[in-house]
């Protein structure tokens, strides 16, 4: 390295030993450094640049910025950069400015270095700054800091110092000195604009994914930007960006013919003409597509129902201005067929006739999710359930419309289908129905009924008699149902698994007995939280019938000591998640029978109980390898 500068006396700069080692996030968090200076120092060589002595303490922060930027560009190595990084804020921000073209090879000390060079374009490092930590500095320190050590791959910002917010200043220096970067992310940075992005654009042409949300300031041009100089980009988000609008996603169709991912949410500015031209494109091989809350109309949906011929993953959410006819022409396009797994929310266009067209046209589609369409009902679901020949999974969620006629109609005549879960469904309601005409479902393996205030053990009856295969059964927050509907159930089918009865108020230890005696050979989750009428009866019964069971939560059951005491002696050496939050009657006395259980134990929440501060902390020392919630 050249010759630097001659100084004299006990203040004289020296460059003290390598901090490579050291974190530089971690020293340069607060943006206080200033200036390094080692208690031992010794003079450098004789040279020709004399900088006169203007204050008591001379250093080399009196040069400019153009000298020092000569400087530090000379120094060998990733090693070297990191060490001056460590000197001061200004080296920090001269040497994160520094591109990798700036910094000179045509030393003979570089040549031992080329190592360290290569390394830093592997960018498989990580690094995520969120809230107070996400400044520019920290920004800064992660461009230097990596360069040796992989190279930065993956980037994630997660909102923004309210003081000293992250800037393009930060966002530059990322580009600058992590040009192996292959995924972006930039959440709630409202100061940072198409500069920065156009930067990353110029030196990360490796980017792969890129997620843009709450980025007010960043608009086509950025993203114009990014689709000319990074062609493998694969995944693209844009999330509440107002000035993004249908400009970029021309851009983006044209040039990034790599792209297989694109989620678009809430973004004024952009239309038709932008999902139409980016779908449309002839070289697009986009498999993942969600449009949320956007300006477009039923043309969009006759474009994507054209040309998605390999869309596997179609989310369609808050599309206010589509309407009947964009869901008919979408399925009679007959272009979709790869569709595997449809979304549809909020949808108004979503009706009978868009559904009943969408399953004929769609030979692939295996997940089907309505969610809030609220002019879905009985004839669209049951038509649906007769063409979509392919259909494993059927979830509906507040569709009011859909009765309990529906559901057991859909069941029927679909022998497809091994999954069906119903959310908040407000139109079912109980009904003595003649359910002989009507075929089992024997593909049928997980049924969840969740908050259907109307459904009753009545309805509860029925549909058991329509599903002799479950394993998973899920009735959670099913406060009408009763042992009388749940039994016929339990008793219907042949080897349950998996089984949520979370906040079904009335049922009692005679569910538990039947559940265990008949399914305890097989069972191995089972979630009784808020069934306020279970007792220490139930753990009796687990104890001695469930083996395999894993996953038990009895939280706010009338358990008491004499309950977990006898689970302790059973024969569950399987069990691994234990849940007593909100036993009141569980006390110190339980603590032998939890030690004998925490052999196996990784989770064990005793929250409202009646254990003191000194028991828990025993068992913390003795069940090492258990989270404790107290």
């Amino acid at each position: 390295m050249p010759t630097l500068v001659n100084y004299s006396g006990d203040n004289e700069f020296y460059s003290g030993g390598s901090l490579c080692s050291a974190d530089l996030g971690l020293m340069l968090s607060l943006g206080h450094a200033e200036v390094y200076c080692p208690p031992r120092k010794r003079a450098r060589i004789s040279g020709p640049f004399v900088v006169e002595d203007r204050s008591k303490d001379p250093s080399l922060e009196i040069l400019p910025d153009e000298c020092l930027f000569e400087i530090l560009r000379h120094l060998p190595g990733g090693h070297e950069r990191g060490a001056a990084a460590c000197v001061s804020k200004r080296w920090l921000m001269l040497l994160s400015s520094m591109r990798n073209s700036e910094i000179c090879s045509n030393d003979t000390t570089m040549i031992s270095k080329d190592e360290d060079l290569e390394v830093e374009c592997d960018g498989y490092l990580t690094r995520c700054v969120e809230g107070k930590k996400a400044t520019d500095v920290r920004l800064a320190a992660i461009a230097v800091g990596t360069s040796t050590r992989g190279g930065l791959g993956k980037l994630s910002v997660r909102g923004s110092n309210s003081v000293r917010g992250i800037t393009n200043l930060g966002l530059s220096a990322i580009a600058h000195g992590c040009p192996s970067l292959r995924v972006l992310s930039l959440w709630n940075v409202p100061f940072v604009g198409d500069e920065g992005l156009l930067e990353v654009a110029r030196e990360c042409h490796s980017l792969e994914k890129l997620d843009l949300s709450q980025c007010p300031s960043i608009s086509n041009k950025g993203l114009v930007a990014i689709a000319e100089n990074c062609p493998s980009l694969t995944s693209l988000t844009i999330e509440l960006c107002p000035n993004i609008g249908n400009e970029g996603l021309q851009a983006i169709g044209k040039c990034c013919t790599k792209l297989q991912s694109l989620t678009i949410k809430d973004c004024p500015l952009i239309g038709d003409q932008g999902v139409a031209s980016l779908l449309s494109s002839g070289t697009s091989i986009l498999t993942k597509v969600k449009l949320h809350g956007l300006n477009i109309t039923d043309f969009s949906l006759a474009v994507i129902g054209h040309y998605g011929k390999l869309i596997t993953n179609l989310n369609l959410s808050s599309l206010r201005n589509v309407s009947q006819k964009g869901f008919w022409v979408m399925g009679n396009a007959r272009g979709l067929e790869s569709l595997v797994s449809l979304t549809v929310t909020l949808c108004r266009g979503a009706t009978d006739v868009g559904l009943e067209a969408v399953g004929k046209g769609c030979p692939s589609l295996k997940h089907m999710c309505i969610r809030k369409c609220c002019f879905v009902s009985n004839a669209g679901l049951v038509a649906f359930a007769k063409v979509a020949g392919s259909l494993e999974s059927l979830n509906l969620e507040e569709c009011n419309r859909i009765t309990l006629t529906g559901i057991l109609s859909a069941v029927s005549n679909c022998t497809t289908l091994k999954s069906l879960s119903l959310v908040k469904c407000m139109g079912i309601k109980d009904l003595v129905l003649e359910t002989s005409l009507l075929s089992p479902c024997e593909y049928l393996r997980s049924l969840s009924i969740r908050s259907c205030p109307g459904f009753g053990s009545i309805s509860l009856a029925m549909v058991g008699k329509l599903c002799p295969k479950l394993h998973q059964l899920d009735l959670s927050g099913l406060c009408g149902i009763t042992d009388a509907g749940l039994l016929p159930l339990l008793e219907s089918c042949e080897g349950l698994v998996k089984v949520n009865l979370s906040d079904c108020l009335n049922l009692t230890d005679q569910v538990v007995l039947s559940l265990a005696t008949r399914h305890g050979g097989s069972l191995e989750l089972l979630n009784l939280d808020g069934c306020r009428k279970v007792t220490d009866a139930s753990l009796v019964t687990i104890a001695e019938y469930c083996p395999l069971l894993n996953d038990l939560d009895v939280s706010k059951c009338a358990i008491t000591d004499s309950g977990v005491a006898a689970l302790s002696c059973g024969v569950q050496v399987n069990l691994q998640v234990l849940s007593l939050s909100g036993c009141s009657m569980v006390s110190n006395r339980s603590v032998p029978s939890l030690k004998m259980l925490g052999e196996n134990l990784l989770g064990l929440n005793l929250q409202h109980c009646s254990v003191s501060c000194s028991s828990i902390e025993v068992l913390v020392e003795e069940l090492w390898r258990c989270d404790i919630l107290s």
